[in-house]
């Protein structure tokens, strides 16, 4: 069976609730449900209709409309259907075969997912402050118990644990949406919130205290837990864990996921632990209801409010002599204008042809000024050039300055040499270049480099083998040139 398949199987378990004739299945499957409690598993249509005239207040169904109803059940996999041979009084009866029905595993959990939308209240939503001092408590056993060893307490504490955690987790995401519905909607009258704010507050502020409170607490609980072993908590839980349709590899990484959920709600290494988050979304939840307030009472002296602006603009808008007028009093009031449509084509007409459809073909770049405007860009008149005179000029001295003290350095440095005398910067610099040309010309070619040569305007530097070594000093240190003879030469002369 594939995904798919097993997918669109557990689907049709909830078809009973879309059905036609729903409520009858709901009360049929309730039977079922009541029998539960009685510890009865296996009904026939009789026994289905007997409960029902016992419990339910509605149309009285016969066994005879019942058992449709059951067969139907039975085809969606809510219902699993046996053969009970055993009612037949005659022959007759036997051959008709009887059939008793009983709640699949997987159906039983259709019905209840359907009874809990149905019993759904979304004015009973509430943060569970209780739950806290019992993860604690349930944290400390924990603890003590697998010091002790004892592996059906760390099985029942890890049960625990976890649906106290799923509870919290549950509760709170319910009251932050019913608070977020209440804080948005229009349906709620001043009366009602006036009424309830003091308690909301007080229940919102407690929590939050209470949360501030215990969750330095949990986080030593948790590492205390982690240091009495926690491979041989989660081999413990494994082995008391009664789901035998696992494995005990599949049982213990279980655990192990819970337990690290656990960990990571009260204790995150990243500094994202789900009690910081909760406790944030605790106090945006008080602001947003403070503000709240804050516009009820300021629309019950004022006597403006959001119902009477909408009710006045839909007046507006009753009152509006002709279609374009509303249209006009639409936009000005939303900020929403008409969508604009382009039509342009593709640089690329196969890669894109023009009878493709646009919710088909990828998307196109397009240029601003078209998407705001709904005009094709244009280059326009070229930009007006901007010269700075002042800063051109003193940048051509400064480079002619630069030259004059640069050709100085090389005068010197060819009327003095390099033996006996430390080069100052300008020198330097115009011997390492010097050095630097004629050091890329030295290219061996018959097996022995004689001499090179490097120029700088009126200067050259010659570079000889021999069999000593050349020191020049600079400013900047000494320089050695291993086996080289260094000749600086100029037109009117050499120095070497």
């Amino acid at each position: 069976m594939t995904d798919s398949t097993a997918l669109d199987d557990r689907l049709r378990l909830l078809s009973f609730a879309t059905a036609e004739k729903r409520l009858d299945y709901l009360r049929v499957l309730r039977a079922f449900d009541h029998a539960r409690t009685g510890y009865v598993v296996l009904l026939h249509a009789g026994d289905v209709a007997d409960i029902l005239a016992r419990t339910d207040t509605g149309d009285v169904l016969t066994a005879a409309e019942i058992g449709p109803l059951l067969d139907q059940l039975h085809t969606w996999g809510v219902l699993e259907r046996s053969y009970d041979g055993s009612r037949a009084a005659t022959l007759a009866e036997y051959r008709n075969r009887h059939y008793v029905y009983q709640f699949g595993q997987v159906g039983y959990h259709a019905y209840r997912a359907v009874e809990d939308v149905v019993a759904a209240r979304p004015d009973d939503a509430s943060l569970s402050r209780l739950a806290l001092p019992e993860l604690l408590a349930d944290l400390e056993g924990l603890a003590a118990a697998n010091r002790a060893g004892d592996a059906d307490l760390v099985h029942r504490k890890l049960v625990r644990l976890d649906a106290a955690l799923n509870d919290l987790a549950t509760r709170a995401a319910h009251f932050y949406l019913s608070l977020g519905d209440l804080v948005r909607t229009t349906d709620v009258t001043p009366e009602a919130f006036l009424a309830h704010k003091d308690a909301l507050l007080a229940h919102m502020r407690e929590f939050s205290s209470d949360l501030a409170r215990y969750a330095p607490k949990l986080t030593a609980a948790i590492e205390a837990v982690e240091r009495t072993g926690l491979d041989a908590l989660l081999d413990r839980a494994a082995d008391s864990d009664e789901r035998v349709f696992l494995a005990r590899a599949d049982r213990r990484a279980d655990r192990a996921a819970r337990w690290a959920g656990l960990v990571h709600w009260f204790s995150a290494d990243d500094g994202t632990a789900e009690v910081d988050r909760l406790r944030d979304g605790t106090m945006s939840a008080i602001t947003a209801v403070l503000a709240l307030l804050r516009r009820v009472t300021e629309s019950r002296r004022t006597g403006v409010s959001r119902e009477s602006q909408l009710r006045h603009l839909a007046g507006w808008f009753a009152a509006a002599p002709t279609e374009d007028a509303a249209h006009a009093l639409f936009d000005a009031t939303f900020g929403l204008g008409r969508p604009r449509h382009l039509s342009m084509a593709h640089p690329d007409a196969e890669l894109i042809p023009d009878h493709r459809s646009w919710w088909d073909a990828p998307p196109v770049e397009i240029a601003r000024t078209l998407a705001e405007t709904g005009r094709a860009p244009a280059a326009g008149a070229p930009a007006r050039v901007h010269r700075n005179d002042a800063g051109m000029r003193r940048l051509r001295e400064r480079q002619l300055d630069a030259q004059r003290r640069r050709a100085d350095a090389a005068t010197a440095l060819g009327d003095g040499g390099v033996d006996g005398r430390v080069l100052g910067p300008e020198e330097t610099e115009v011997l390492l270049s010097l050095l630097d040309a004629a050091l890329g010309a030295r290219v061996p070619v018959t097996g022995r480099i004689r001499s090179t040569t490097g120029t700088e305007g009126a200067t050259s530097l010659t570079l000889a083998p021999c069999e000593h070594s050349t020191v020049v000093r600079t400013h900047r240190g000494t320089l050695h040139l291993d086996k080289l003879a260094v000749t600086v030469t100029r037109r009117t002369g050499t120095r070497r």
